[in-house]
This record gives structure tokens, sequence and C-alpha cells, in this order.
């Protein structure tokens, strides 16, 4: 009789328990947490306040492996985004004009994702889920992991066999000292931290917010050498907003209501202030920080009957919002090769491969976008130069105003195709071409979303909006 054990009940670990329970007798869960009944947030998830996103590729990969949870998120007030049509984005670069397309983003707070996924994935019969219960070691030798010692509500310990574990911790995770304690070399890890920092509050829409107010995402320069700042407004169920103010290291948002309120209207554009002015706050502003870019090469030690996915693995800033969308992406790894080979000597090995392979390409994303902010921390070799960083800057211009380029770049950021597939000739063209249009005024940015219109009349009359330009 075959079992799994995952550590960790989060998004990752329900995942990882979905993508191998019908290959197994069974799977255990063993989470340190206690669940709450319905979406809420927990301890065990300090992020869950703040905003996140769950791009098109993640959404489907999830979909994938828990058919129609998408469709009860949107039941339960969850927002469906296509880019082009429903968030107004302020790059570097300037706003972009809206453009019709496929890549989307399904916006909902981190507590009703969670219930869902959750619920999905139990309701399967050969899942169980041990709540409560802290697991303090594996059980094995540097060749084979065998099982995890468990502590259950602080009681003695005890061990749970396994034919395979799953580590779904997080970043958190206790793998490279647990696998050192085995015998194992230590786990080789990549870093890169450029200091960002959140700074976020939830708030109750105005009235004349309808339900299908558009999203707002001011990114961060990395161009200038001064700290970045930027900024996003996602609309979430029960007619709720998060907002999130971002800054890299040397620029960090306050948590006192003046400071924080001044820093979202400093940006480029003060938009996000200007739409506060008649949302109603709800609860206090919460600071999220450590948001460095972390990769664990476990794909070069991991031993037979040991598998390490999500943020246990690769930890990338938020920023990007791709963690629970690579989480999703690993799962399907590991059940791609378990459907593959089965419970063969080896899987292990070419499971871990795999996930690693599944993560690349947002690697090199973030660290590419990180890279170029000020005061930089990292162990890793960077290479290129000015000229790499003016040919992006280059390429976001023209995509504020060329809808097959937005098409394209839009898909890759949403994670339904790698960036390397977006380079295609003709775009190479435009790109080189260069931007044919003016940049858009703030004003003309925002004219493009009716959405703003009802709430930007309730601003005050001295807004800054309409005297900006972007």
């Amino acid at each position: 009789m075959t079992h799994a054990a995952i550590i960790g009940g989060g998004m990752a670990g329900m995942l990882a328990a979905t993508a191998i329970a019908r290959h197994v007798d069974r799977v255990t869960i063993i989470e340190s947490d206690t669940f709450p009944s319905s979406p809420a947030q927990r301890r065990g998830l300090p992020q869950g306040h703040h905003n996140h996103m769950l791009f098109g590729g993640g959404a489907m990969a999830l979909d994938t492996l828990l058919p129609k949870t998408t469709d009860l998120l949107y039941a339960h007030g969850a927002h469906h985004l296509r880019i082009g049509e429903r968030m107004a984005m302020l790059s570097p670069q300037g706003w972009s004009r809206r453009f019709d397309g496929d890549p989307f983003v399904v916006t909902c707070s981190r507590p009703l994702l969670d219930h869902v996924v959750r619920r999905q994935a139990l309701s399967y019969h050969r899942i169980t889920l041990i709540q409560s219960a802290k697991v303090v070691g594996l059980t094995g030798d540097a060749s084979r992991v065998t099982g995890v010692r468990v502590e259950r509500d602080g009681g003695p310990e005890e061990t749970i066999e396994a034919d395979l574990v799953v580590d779904a911790a997080g970043r958190r995770s206790d793998s490279p000292r647990w696998l050192t304690d085995l015998g194992l070399p230590e786990v080789a890890e990549d870093t890169l931290d450029a200091g960002f920092a959140y700074a976020g509050r939830s708030f109750l829409a105005p009235p004349s917010a309808g339900d299908d107010f558009p999203g707002i995402l001011i990114q961060a320069d990395n161009s200038t050498g001064e700290p970045g700042r930027g900024a996003a407004l996602l609309p979430n169920e029960d007619g709720r907003w998060i907002v999130a103010l971002i800054g890299t290291r040397g620029a960090h948002p306050p948590t006192d209501e003046e400071g924080w309120l001044d820093f979202a209207r400093s940006m480029r554009s003060p938009i996000i202030a200007d739409l506060l002015a008649g949302a109603t706050p709800l609860g206090e502003i919460r600071a999220y920080r450590g948001l460095a870019n972390r990769r664990r090469h476990f794909e070069r030690i991991v031993p037979e009957g040991f598998v390490v996915l999500g943020d246990a693995v690769m930890t990338l800033n938020p920023n990007y919002a791709t963690g629970m969308s690579i989480s999703a992406f690993g799962a399907l790894a590991l059940r791609e090769e378990v459907e593959r080979t089965g419970f063969t000597e080896g899987l292990a090995r070419r499971a871990q491969q795999r996930i690693a392979k599944a993560g690349e390409p947002w690697w090199e994303v973030a660290i590419g976008q990180d890279r170029w902010f000020p005061n930089v921390r990292t162990n890793l070799t960077l290479r290129g130069g000015a000229s790499q960083l003016k040919m992006a800057a280059r390429w976001s211009r023209v995509v504020t105003e060329h809808p097959a380029m937005a098409r394209a770049t839009y898909s890759a950021a949403s994670l339904v195709i790698t960036p390397k597939k977006m380079m295609t000739l003709p775009l190479l063209v435009a790109m080189m071409r260069g931007p044919k249009l003016p940049p858009l005024t703030a004003e003309e940015a925002i004219a493009q979303y009716p959405g703003f219109s009802g709430v930007l009349d309730a601003a005050p009359a001295d807004s800054a909006v309409s005297q900006t330009s972007a």
C-alpha cells in the first residue's frame, strides 16, 4: 500500500497532494497551523492580508489539477481581469493603451483562494489532513527518505512512514537542515535581494465603484539609479479593494496613516491616492518585508523518496505575483513525472529536475528586473549591461501602444508563454522601429476606463490626477 506524506497544507501542499493522489493509496498532509472553517486570515500566512494575483497561466494549471476551481472562485466574488481591458498599467515608460486579448489575472483575497483550493483538494477521499502537527525531521539516510518525524500539539515525537515525502512548507522550510542531518551536503542557494517591502491596507470600495472596476498597477522604475517605488490597487470579493504600496531598499513605504497616503500621492501618478478619497479603510496598514529572490538547488542532491516544491524551492519577489502559479507548475511537474514513470527508482531526482525547470524562466525574469535597483545584494555573477536595460526599456515603451506586442508581453507576464516565445521576428522589428505615438497623458489614460469616472468625480477638487502626465 503506497503512502505519500506532504509537509505543509498551504497552496503548494494541497496542490502537491492532488497531483499524486490518484497514484498512491493514501496521502497525508501534515500542517502546523489550524485552518479556519471559512475564508479567514490565519496565523501561519502573514502575507495573506496583502494583494494576491493568480495570473492566467497559474489559473489554468490550477484548473488542470483541480477542475473548475476558478469557476468556484468567481462564484464567490473573485474578479477575472482581462489585462488589456480591466487593468490600468503605468510602466516606467508610460501608461499603456487598452488592447484586446486573452491575457488575464484572477484577483481575490488569499483567504478565499486558499479556502476554495483546500475544500477542493480535501474532497478527494484518499487525502487526509493532520493539523496542529509539526514535522521536526526526516527518517531514512542520505540515499533514501522513508518518512517524517512529527510532534502533534506538543506531544511526543512519532514517525509517519511514507514511500514519498513532499516538502511544500514554504519559505520557512527546514529541508536544508534535515538533509544535512541525514549526511547530505548543504543545498546550494542563489539569492538576489533588492530590498523590496510592502505596506498594504484593505478598503471598502465607494458605492460608485461598479462590479467592473479595473485594477491599477504602477510599476517600480529600475532605470534611474534611485530606489524604486510602485503601487497596486486590486478589486477583491465583497466590494473590497486591497492597496499595496511598494518600495525597494531606501524607499520603504511607511505604515502611519499620513505617511502612507503621502507615499501613495507621491507616485508618478497620484491616481490611487485620489481613488482612496471615497473609500473606507478596513483594518490597519500592514507591512511585509523580506521579499528577496531565492532559489535552492535541491535537484543536485535530492535523495530517493523526497521531493521539494513551491516556495521551499524558489521564492520570487512577490512584486511579480508568480508564487502561487509556480507552485501549481511544480505540482503539475510532479504529477507528470509520476504518471510517466510511476514509483520507480529515480522518481525523486527526475521530478525535482522537472520542478526546477518549470520555475527557471520566471527566476530569470525576476532577477533580470530586480538586479538594476540600487543596493542589490546577491551571491550571483550578473551578466549584461546598460545596453540590455536600454533594449528592455525600448520594448516596454512600444508595448504601451502596440497591441500585438502588448498581447505577447502580457501573455508572458501572465505565465501563459515563456518570455523567449514572445521574441518573434515581427515584434523584434516593431521594437527596433520604436514608438510611433506620443505617450498618453495621465488624463487620457484614465479616461480609457469608464469605471474610474464615478469614483474620481468624488475626489477633491484640487486632485493632481488631471495635472499629471506620465
